[in-house]
């Protein structure tokens, strides 16, 4: 009895011990963070959630993710000061796709095709992702296979309507007898809408407060449309683009340096008609709009308020407006794709200016750090934790995840978002890029105040664009 007493108290600390030595860090584990820049809205406040909640490096490591999030307005100034200053403050930066040629130039931004290439698991999860945004995304030169980030926030444009205003039966038959057209009023019609359409919902829902609105007094001014029309960073870019693209016209195609020009591409007639088509709706949108300053946060905002009927806005927002605590019309929305134009052959055209951000790595970032980093970047993109972003208010563009049919259900607006990601372009890559953005914007920010024509304006963009890019040999 005794020896069992023994050998069972030998065996049970040998069983505890095995115990403490598989929980304990392993003897070479180090601390290592991951210092990261990013704006502050909610797909990159849900990835920090995440991390802190979920992530258990495979090395053993202690890995902290430090984050600065910095208003969107600000993201540019204050990353591109960091990086021009030399402090080497972050190793990986949620970047915006157009910074790629400008930071990669710089000798900021680490190439990744040899973390790809080391590990071909990874490269397959990679290769998965939809080509719209892996070119946007992840490609420098735009269009090669010279890969420098990882999509952490996918995002497209969509459509988000009140249905107790478009559904309701008084409005459905006066905007019928007023249009000859059915009010849209369902996901699907929706997505049937053109910026005719959408032209019209904003003429139609302009009230003065105290007229009729779904069968009660409006207690504001209300107005039918809300659109991006700010002179900040690229507020009103990314929307005319999309018009351009729609109705036939190009903004300068970097992929056809040094041949493809500037003046009369950019300002071509199909490119004027598509500007003066966006400029048409500003006046039914609400006033601020006139004034340069309806970035996508007011329009957000305005929406949420309950002062519009409908508001054509990135997915990366939508997540306030479902909720009841910074939402007024949470429980009565409905959600379609973006408009569009109708094209020669009768077909819808969607074209539309990618939104979202990739991840980059900071090329002074240190070979444990680029593995942490790494390992992180494999556990994001895996199934199970792109199914929980896009449960809890992201998105995936990892064609397994975003085509499972569960997909569509996590949130009211996933119907519209795989039919979107074949409709997305970029604008340009290029290290000048945010002069050419800069001068646009002043340019775009004329005529939406309505101080300029549409040819005037893409004239003076046309030759701005046409001699700094030949300054520069990406014209010749």
């Amino acid at each position: 009895m005794g020896s069992r007493l023994i050998k069972s108290g030998v065996l049970a600390a040998g069983i505890a011990a095995s115990f403490l030595l598989a929980s304990a860090p392993p003897v070479n584990a180090a601390d290592v963070t991951l210092t990261m820049a990013v704006p502050d809205w909610p797909p990159t406040r849900i990835m920090k959630k995440f991390f802190d909640e979920q992530y258990k490096p495979a090395s053993g490591n202690a890995v902290k993710l430090d984050v600065d999030f910095i208003p969107w307005p600000d993201f540019y100034t204050r990353v591109n000061a960091s990086l021009t200053s030399g402090e080497q403050k972050y190793n990986f930066i949620v970047s915006d796709s157009q910074w790629l040629g400008a930071f990669v130039e710089g000798g900021y931004f680490r190439k990744i095709n040899d973390l790809l290439e080391a590990d071909p698991e990874f490269m397959k999860t990679f290769k998965e992702i939809h080509p719209n945004p892996l070119n946007a995304y992840s490609t420098y030169p735009h269009k090669s296979e010279n890969y420098y980030g990882f999509p952490q926030f996918p995002d497209v444009l969509v459509n988000f309507a009140r249905k107790d205003i478009i559904c309701h039966e008084t409005e459905q038959k006066n905007y019928m007898a007023k249009y000859g057209k059915k009010l849209p009023c369902s996901g699907e019609e929706l997505d049937a809408m053109t910026w005719d359409d959408f032209r019209n919902v904003g003429e139609f829902f302009r009230r003065k407060k105290g007229e009729m609105l779904a069968g009660a007094p409006a207690d504001d001014d209300f107005y039918g449309i809300a659109f991006q029309a700010g002179k900040g960073y690229d507020f009103s870019s990314m929307q005319i683009n999309g018009f351009i693209w729609q109705m036939g016209g190009d903004i300068w195609d970097e992929t056809k340096a040094p041949a493809g020009q500037a003046e009369g591409v950019v300002n071509s007639p199909a490119a004027v008609k598509a500007l003066d088509k966006y400029l048409g709706l500003i006046e039914f949108m609400p006033p601020v709009a006139k004034t340069g300053t309806m970035d996508i946060f007011k329009s957000d905002e305005l929406f949420r308020e309950g002062k519009v009927a409908m508001n054509v806005n990135w997915i990366g927002l939508g997540e306030a407006s479902l909720d009841p605590n910074t939402s007024k019309v949470s429980d009565k929305l409905v959600f379609g794709m973006m408009p569009g134009t109708i094209g020669a052959d009768g077909k819808m055209v969607r074209w539309s200016n990618i939104g979202g951000q990739p991840f980059v790595l900071t090329t002074w970032t240190t070979e444990t750090q680029i593995k942490e980093a790494v390992e992180f970047v494999k556990w994001w993109l895996s199934a199970d934790i792109q199914h929980q972003f896009a449960a809890g208010g992201g998105q995936s563009a990892v064609k397994s995840v975003y085509s499972d049919p569960k997909y569509v259900g996590y949130r009211p607006w996933n119907r519209a978002w795989a039919p979107s990601l074949d409709w997305q372009k970029d604008v340009w890559h290029v290290p000048q890029f945010f002069e050419l953005l800069t001068q646009q914007q002043d340019q775009f920010d004329l005529a939406i105040t309505g101080k300029q024509d549409a040819k005037t304006t893409l004239d003076n963009i046309a030759k701005f664009q046409q001699s700094r890019l030949t300054e520069v040999g990406l014209i010749q």
